[in-house]
């Protein structure tokens, strides 16, 4: 059976659990925090990041984007991406602007853990990037029911899995008020069983982040 390392709030986990739920491809979740002392993430990818995929015969596939290139290829029941060309480069073009928002968010979290000595300007900077990316999603998106197609696909997955993270970390954002529509689109998600079943929540960091 596969395994998933993953991490509760994680973003780029929660896409990759909701493609394998979608999927109905069954796996063991492993849950932890890659830094933590007695990880088993770094033994599994070099770069200590999670999700991690764990094949069944030992290796291992990692960063969200290519497990779930991967899932495709391999698993290609209940595909993820429109047959067209075009719908799969828009499905693309939806998660490079998902993972870009929840990366800023994860180093505006990163930046204010330094306390007195974050940076308003590098701050500043990143919350810029996360409500021009939100703007930009409510734009692509519109007041479709999915992102991309006439089904649920990589590209509604990538954009829903950005906007409970916000939820979890950057709450003071209220990208609802400015954009109902997508608030409205994200809301229908998240009564999917996919993302009822793997909504983030914050998780305890028990070893130093350097």
């Amino acid at each position: 059976m596969l395994k998933l390392i993953s991490a509760t709030p994680s973003p780029y986990a929660r896409k990759v659990r909701i493609a394998l739920a979608e999927k109905n491809i069954p796996f063991e979740l492993i849950t932890e925090v890659p830094w933590n002392q007695g990880a088993i993430t770094p033994q599994h990818n070099p770069l200590a990041k999670l999700p991690v995929l764990l094949l069944e015969d030992g290796s291992s596939v990692y960063d969200s984007r290519f497990i779930l290139e991967y899932l495709e290829l391999v698993y290609p029941q209940t595909p993820l991406l429109p047959a067209d060309v075009q719908g799969k480069l828009a499905a693309k073009r939806l998660e490079v602007l998902a993972d870009g928002v929840c990366d800023a968010v994860v180093l505006v979290f990163f930046e204010r853990m330094r306390g007195e000595s974050a940076s308003a300007e590098w701050t500043a900077r990143q919350m810029h990037k996360i409500q021009a990316g939100v703007a930009e999603l409510a734009r692509l998106i519109g007041e479709r029911r999915f992102a991309v197609g006439d089904k649920l696909g990589l590209g509604d997955i990538a954009a829903g899995a950005a906007l409970g993270y916000l939820k979890v970390r950057f709450q003071e954002f209220d990208w609802q008020t400015l954009h109902p529509s997508l608030a409205a689109y994200a809301a229908a998600l998240e009564q999917r069983p996919s993302f009822a079943q793997t909504r983030p929540y914050p998780q305890n960091i028990t070893s130093k982040v350097v």
